[in-house]
């Protein structure tokens, strides 16, 4: 199921604006990149927390790719606690990393940080979560973060029998299916490009009557999970079950944007009787194919996860930090969308999959990313 977002042809005006975007990159790698042998320098990696299965496989992946390289790396995680990401980066600074790899807790507390690094000459790359209000960041590594939410949106769909199972074409259902919304945490930039780019396939089937949001909650502030917190998922879907689902009323479809969300809301699912015969799970999405998120899928819980590959992440930021050091302009591949409030920010993006029981084996297994002892 290739989904694929549009993206029109650059205008005359617009390659002007993405070639200046390039040549300002490039002055900042000359100014700050620094002088002198490269070999051997720190490099400050920073993820948010070991709670998600998948930013340890980031860390790790980083940290091996740069020690590769010949890099000395300090590899920090902050266990969702800003202060100590903080303090994490600012004693990285102090030791003299000569470069920075930052996934934030939250985009928006790190601007003295930053700057402090600007100050030393330091330069940044954003991992996966973009920096905002700082002019300080110099590249951003992530994935199609837009084109994720479309396709755990038409994974939806496909799984409701709307759309057709390559989701590109009209199902045989004509609905109308109860659903109800979750977003990431408001803190994560991400998150609102999950977000819009899922409204995006949604809303037309929502106006049409298809689909039915039963709590009627849909905006963004109000469907939010802080910190992205399974805990909290699951207590928001308990309270919608109780509130909104009597009388033999049933949730069909939940739109989930991560697999720790997806096992919290189906804790709570199966808590009001769902997963047993004659009343099966609804349509339950996710991201980051997590391992228990993939076991569940294999048994006919979670529905569908979106499969973003973290070792080849980890391999273009590795790429991109030794082309900086070596003050070589990175391969970026979109300077128009990834605006954090103080600046357009170079980005790579990579593309991610939508994975569900059928191509599990051939998405996770044969790539060679799990194997097949570690998913039962």
């Amino acid at each position: 199921m290739k989904i694929g977002r549009l993206v029109p042809a650059l205008s005359a005006a617009a390659l002007a604006v993405s070639l200046s975007a390039c040549g300002s990159s490039q002055k900042t790698i000359d100014k700050q990149a620094g002088s002198g042998d490269v070999k051997g320098a720190l490099v400050g990696v920073t993820m948010p927390t070991k709670q998600s299965e998948r930013w340890i496989r980031d860390g790790q992946n980083v940290k091996a790719g740069l020690e590769k390289l010949g890099y000395k790396v300090d590899l920090q995680y902050a266990e969702n606690d800003i202060p100590t990401q903080v303090s994490q980066i600012e004693n990285q600074i102090t030791k003299g990393a000569r470069l920075l790899v930052v996934a934030s807790i939250d985009g928006t507390a790190l601007t003295t940080q930053l700057q402090e690094a600007a100050d030393k000459h330091i330069p940044v790359i954003s991992y996966d979560r973009l920096l905002r209000n700082s002019k300080n960041v110099d590249y951003y590594a992530t994935f199609d973060n837009y084109k994720v939410g479309v396709q755990q949106a038409t994974s939806l769909l496909v799984g409701l029998k709307v759309k057709s199972a390559d989701g590109t074409g009209e199902g045989t259902a004509k609905g109308p299916f109860n659903i109800e919304l979750f977003a990431g945490s408001p803190d994560d930039n991400n998150a609102t490009f999950f977000y819009n780019g899922a409204m995006s396939v949604l809303k037309p089937y929502i106006e049409k009557g298809v689909l039915k949001v039963v709590s009627g909650q849909t905006d963004f502030k109000t469907i939010a999970i802080l910190r992205w917190e399974p805990s909290t998922a699951q207590k928001r879907m308990e309270d919608l079950l109780t509130k909104y689902y009597k009388g033999g009323t049933k949730v069909q479809g939940v739109l989930s944007p991560y697999d720790g969300l997806s096992i919290g809301i189906l804790s709570a699912l199966k808590s009001n009787g769902y997963g047993t015969p004659g009343q099966p799970y609804p349509v339950v999405t996710g991201q980051d194919a997590e391992v228990a998120s993939v076991k569940s899928i294999l048994a006919g819980e979670q529905y569908s996860t979106i499969f973003k590959d973290t070792r080849k992440l980890a391999a273009e930021t590795v790429t991109m930090a030794d082309d900086v050091l070596h003050k070589k302009q990175p391969q970026v591949n979109n300077t128009t969308d990834y605006n954090n409030g103080a600046k357009v920010v170079p980005s790579e993006l990579l593309q991610p999959v939508i994975v569900v029981k059928d191509n599990v084996k051939s998405s996770l297994v044969d790539s060679g990313y799990y194997n097949q002892s570690q998913l039962g």
